[in-house]
C-alpha cells in the first residue's frame, strides 16, 4: 500500500493505492493519521479509487484509523469506494460505520 497526501478545500485527502492487507500497512496509515492530527488537520478523506484489494485486516486498518481520528475530535470519510470494497463493507455491516461518497469533492464538502 502506498499513501499520497494532498489538500483540497476543507480537508486533507489520503489517496491509498495497491493492496491493503494488514501487517506493516497498519503502522503506515496510523503514523500518517497521527502526523495529520498533530498538525491540527482533522478533516480527512480516504480515497480508495486505486486500492486493488483489501482483506479483513485491511478493513481493520480503516476501522482503527476511523477510531484514531474520532478520538482526536476529527472526522474521517471515504471517497471513491470501489465495488469490491463496497461489497466487503456491506457483508461486514460496516457500511453504516463509514460515511462514503462518490468523489473526493463530495466527501470534502460534507464536512461541517
Amino acid at each position: 500500500m502506498t499513501i499520497t497526501e494532498k489538500e483540497v478545500p476543507g480537508a486533507v485527502v489520503l489517496e491509498l493505492s495497491g493492496k491493503i492487507m494488514g501487517g506493516p500497512d497498519a503502522g503506515v496509515l496510523n503514523d500518517k493519521l497521527h502526523e495529520l492530527l498533530d498538525e491540527k488537520k482533522n478533516k480527512i478523506v480516504v480515497d480508495l479509487a486505486k486500492v486493488d484489494w483489501m482483506n479483513s485486516s485491511g478493513l481493520g486498518i480503516l476501522i482503527g484509523g476511523l477510531t484514531t481520528v474520532r478520538n482526536n475530535k476529527g472526522e474521517l470519510k471515504l471517497a471513491n469506494v470501489t465495488e469490491r470494497i463496497q461489497s466487503l463493507l456491506m457483508i461486514t455491516k460496516l457500511l453504516t460505520v463509514f460515511e462514503s461518497y462518490d468523489s473526493i469533492e463530495k466527501a470534502a464538502a460534507s464536512f461541517k
